[in-house]
């Protein structure tokens, strides 16, 4: 027989049902909260997604001008990665450096269409049969080790640049030749005087000979002065030596110690720029130096002390020559490097001028520092050859 089932409990059946209805209404609250934050987050979604498409036409939009002003743009633009290879050239850089760009190696593209020039960041091309002169500025683009190279044709600028200094040393010549036929007026004339003496059948042998070392002094004045004008008017280009700046200074050591040390001075090379390289002439560059160090020997006593010197900073080199002579005056200071002014009797008054056409054709300066006891300070700052 089977056991008799308990009657249930009508509570207990109507407290079920309400715990029911109470799991109930909150699943369909949650359901409800689900069912907004499905539709805030599709909105939200939506209006994300209509932004980014917004910032994506702004940038392909930006992307078309940027590509059509790099199209049109004059100057030549090369973008370099961080292997060195030519990924992107835009039409003006073609047509500059006259050569399919992309792909290459850029050490490869540069040797091919660039040379150096005297100046720093100037190249002419070589693949033009009429070569363009381009200036190069170089730029690397945050976060990465590539380049970006910037070409502008300044072909006509620096044509009208030449043309200019030749016009205004052609301006400078009457200026130079009025100055210059005074200068030779007074060497010249003493020369015909004692030329003259040699003629007087009383003079005896001594007499004779001094009166000739007197002429050929006078004329060997007279030579170095034409010399200089001539170094002056026809300026000094910068040449295509690669000159190492120890060496220069060593062969300088070697011609002038020994005229120091006859005059009693104390010379003393320096040298702080050991591995630097300049580009230009050697002779231009011996020249100017030779005559600050002369300069230097003409006004210093015997005990003073010359110094030659080189540093290198920031890409420059300087090329120093100092001394522990009397000084310069200020007013004397601001006229050192015009031509024809000069503080010495004998002197030619081309010297210094000829010092800074050097330096300047370098593309470099020439300057002075100076306090009067204290001695003088000359200096030519040149660029570093770029070592490739």
């Amino acid at each position: 027989m089977s056991e008799p089932k308990t009657p249930i409990d009508p509570r207990e059946l109507e407290q079920a049902f309400s715990l029911f209805n109470i799991a109930s209404e909150q699943l369909a609250a949650t359901y409800a909260g689900l069912q907004s934050q499905v539709v805030n987050l599709t909105q939200e979604l939506a209006i994300a997604n209509g932004e980014l498409k917004r910032q994506y036409l702004e940038k392909e939009a930006l992307s078309q001008r940027l590509a059509a002003l790099l199209a049109a743009l004059p100057a030549g633009v090369v973008v370099v990665d961080e292997a060195g290879q030519v990924i992107e050239a835009n039409p003006a850089a073609q047509a500059l450096l006259g050569s399919p760009l992309l792909g290459l190696a850029w050490p490869v593209a540069q040797a091919c269409t660039l040379r150096p020039t005297a100046t720093p960041e100037e190249w002419e091309t070589t693949t033009h049969a009429e070569p363009l002169r381009l200036a190069l500025s170089t730029s690397a683009p945050s976060g990465t080790r590539g380049q970006i190279m910037l070409f502008h044709d300044i072909t006509q600028a620096h044509a009208l640049q030449v043309e200019l200094a030749r016009h205004q040393r052609l301006s400078a010549m009457g200026e130079v030749a009025a100055r210059l036929a005074h200068q030779l007026r007074t060497p010249l004339a003493t020369a015909l005087l004692y030329a003259s003496q040699l003629s007087q059948p009383q003079l005896d042998a001594a007499e004779r000979a001094r009166f000739g070392d007197k002429v050929v002094a006078r004329l060997k004045h007279l030579e170095k002065l034409i010399q200089n004008m001539l170094l002056f008017v026809r300026g000094e280009a910068g040449g295509r030596d690669v000159i190492a700046v120890a060496d220069l200074l060593a062969d300088l050591q070697s011609v002038l110690e020994p005229q120091m040390l006859e005059r009693g001075l104390v010379f003393k090379v320096e040298h702080g720029a050991m591995a630097a390289r300049v580009l230009g002439s050697r002779e231009a560059l011996t020249g100017a130096l030779v005559n600050l160090l002369e300069n230097a020997m003409q006004h210093c006593p015997p005990g003073a002390r010359i110094t030659l010197s080189s540093r290198e900073q920031n890409r420059q080199v300087w090329l120093q020559v100092a001394d522990t002579g009397p000084g310069i005056e200020p007013a004397a200071i601001e006229r050192l490097f015009e031509p024809f002014f000069t503080t010495r009797q004998e002197g030619t008054g081309l010297g210094l001028a000829i010092v800074r056409g050097v330096a300047q054709a370098h593309g470099g300066e020439a300057t002075v520092r100076s306090t009067p006891g204290q001695g003088a300070e000359f200096a030519l700052r040149l660029p570093c050859a770029k070592m490739e």
